[in-house]
C-alpha cells in the first residue's frame, strides 16, 4: 500500500517582513529539509531579459543563483520556496545538492507560527546609488540585522 503524503509543515500567508512570508505550521527539527526551490532553469541572461517579478519593486526578484551559474527563476513554475524571506538572523539555510537541487533545511528547532527565513547574501555587479543600495534594505527586525539582504563585504 503506497504511503500517505506527508502534510507540509508551513503555511504561505502576510508577513511583517515583506508581502508574503512561509511560516511553520508545527515543530521544524534542526536538520530537516523543509522545500525546494523549484522553478525554471535558465541562464542569467535569459533572466534578465524578463519583466521584474513586481513592475512596482524591481529589486524584489524570485531569482537564485545555483553554482552552475544558472539561476532558478521562481516566477516561472515556482513553488511556496519563493516566499520565504531574508533574515540577518535565519533559522534556515539553503543547500544545493549535486543534481543542482537547491533545498531550504531548518537551521535550529523552528516552532509553530514561526516564519521561516534564510539569508540572501545578494550579490549585485558594478557599483551601486544610494537609492539602489537601499532597494536592498533589510527589515528583518532582528538584534543582529545589518540592514541589508546584500552579502557582507569580505
Amino acid at each position: 500500500m503506497p504511503q500517505a503524503a506527508r502534510r507540509k509543515p508551513y503555511s504561505v500567508r502576510r508577513s511583517a517582513i515583506h508581502g508574503r512570508g512561509v511560516f511553520a505550521t508545527e515543530t521544524i527539527p534542526r536538520g530537516e529539509r523543509i522545500i525546494e526551490y523549484k522553478g525554471q532553469r535558465v541562464s542569467w541572461a535569459v533572466a534578465m531579459k524578463r519583466p521584474d517579478s513586481d513592475p512596482d519593486d524591481p529589486s524584489h526578484t524570485f531569482l537564485f543563483e545555483i553554482d552552475d551559474g544558472r539561476v532558478i527563476d521562481a516566477r516561472v513554475r515556482g513553488n511556496a520556496a519563493r516566499w520565504i524571506n531574508h533574515s540577518c538572523a535565519p533559522n534556515c539555510v539553503t543547500c544545493e545538492d549535486d543534481n543542482g537541487r537547491v533545498h531550504i533545511e531548518a537551521k535550529r528547532t523552528i516552532k509553530p507560527g514561526e516564519e521561516l527565513s534564510y539569508d540572501y547574501r545578494l550579490i549585485v555587479d558594478g557599483r551601486m546609488s544610494k537609492k539602489e543600495r537601499a532597494s536592498y534594505e533589510c527589515r528583518c527586525g532582528k538584534r543582529q540585522c545589518r540592514g541589508t539582504m546584500l552579502n557582507p563585504k569580505r
